[in-house]
């Protein structure tokens, strides 16, 4: 297995997070680990997400990673920051390079079979699908899926709790993202536990 699928093991959703307060980084970490959810992935679309990153890896059992990452210098900033994978939401071959260069786990965005080529002649096989829902949902991936019976995914992007399980019934689907998990606002840590725990429980 590769690196990028050892942590799409881990759990069957990745919790995808857009965090304002870094004050709140640590305690929602806490909530989501306890829940059984331990692989979190920060969005860098906050000017706090690479304080987020670092106060989360604090965090026993937590698995940090960068979601969002766009170019080279996103990815080195991630990385500075702890990252432990890089999640982006399409595939460039600088990006890629880069990330392959890094020896760190890198899970590109694809939305077509020509992105998935591309992927595929740089060694990668293991991709986000994204934006889930908006690309088509489940037949979308179908369809897409097909032809390359050894590549797997991660849908992200519309998925809710109720949907996720159909994801997760697809053969070519290892795990997918919620942003479900921790609405924007102020975070009821209580809940975000109990949202956790359920989607751990998810069959895949």
């Amino acid at each position: 297995m590769s690196r990028i699928e050892d942590i799409m093991l881990m759990a069957p959703v990745i919790p995808v997070l857009t965090i304002e307060e870094v004050a709140h980084a640590r305690p929602i970490a806490e909530a989501l680990v306890a829940g059984g959810l331990p692989v979190l992935e920060v969005t860098l679309r906050t000017s706090t997400a690479l304080d987020v990153i670092r106060e989360m890896k604090q965090v026993p059992g937590a698995i940090v990673g960068a979601g969002t990452v766009l170019n080279e210098y996103a990815l080195d900033d991630a990385l500075t920051a702890g990252s432990e994978f890089i999640v982006s939401p399409g595939l460039t071959e600088s990006l890629a390079k880069a990330a392959i260069a890094a020896n760190v786990p890198f899970l590109p965005g694809t939305a077509t079979s020509s992105d998935i080529m591309r992927g595929l002649d740089l060694g990668l096989d293991r991709f986000k699908f994204f934006p889930a829902e908006a690309n088509g949902g489940i037949p979308a991936l179908q369809a897409i899926a097909a032809p390359f019976g050894s590549v797997r995914f991660c849908p992200t992007g519309g998925i809710r709790a109720a949907t996720a399980p159909d994801w997760l019934a697809l053969d070519a689907v290892l795990c997918c993202g919620g942003s479900w998990l921790v609405p924007a606002g102020e975070p009821d840590f209580a809940a975000i536990e109990a949202a956790a725990r359920t989607a751990a429980a998810f069959a895949r």
